[in-house]
């Protein structure tokens, strides 16, 4: 089981997010924005961070960067749907700021589950 921090503004997908992952045997966390997502990783630290990068308040590409600053051990996996750019462009972009993995919105479980086993190879991926 790992410890996972999902960090997304939006509620629902968040949600549908949390419980599939649970459903797959992780332990679950989550930020609305990137503005708490820091302080939601040092109070609960994760091996895994699954980052929105189109947010209010704090943009993924910033809290990647924060983390990356900071020199949190997790991986980070971001996601984006693009909005009103071409999301393959912005997720290029986080690869650059420190992203490890990155997957385009909408994706489905069997790429989550790819993802996980290739971003925590010692931990049960689920499904």
């Amino acid at each position: 089981m790992s410890k996972i921090l999902i960090v997304d503004d939006d509620d629902a997908f968040r949600k549908v997010l949390c419980l599939l992952l649970t459903r797959m045997g992780h332990e679950v966390t989550e930020a609305n924005d990137g503005r708490t997502a820091w302080s939601t990783f040092q109070a609960q630290p994760a091996q895994l961070v699954i980052m929105d990068l189109i947010m209010p308040e704090k943009e993924g590409l910033e809290t990647i960067q924060q983390f990356r600053r900071n020199k949190a051990p997790a991986k980070i996996l971001a996601i984006s749907g693009g909005g009103r750019v071409d999301a393959r462009d912005i997720l290029r972009v986080a690869e650059q700021f420190g992203a490890d993995k990155v997957l385009a919105k909408p994706f489905s479980s069997d790429e989550l589950s790819l993802a996980l086993k290739e971003l925590l190879p010692d931990q049960p991926a689920g499904a």
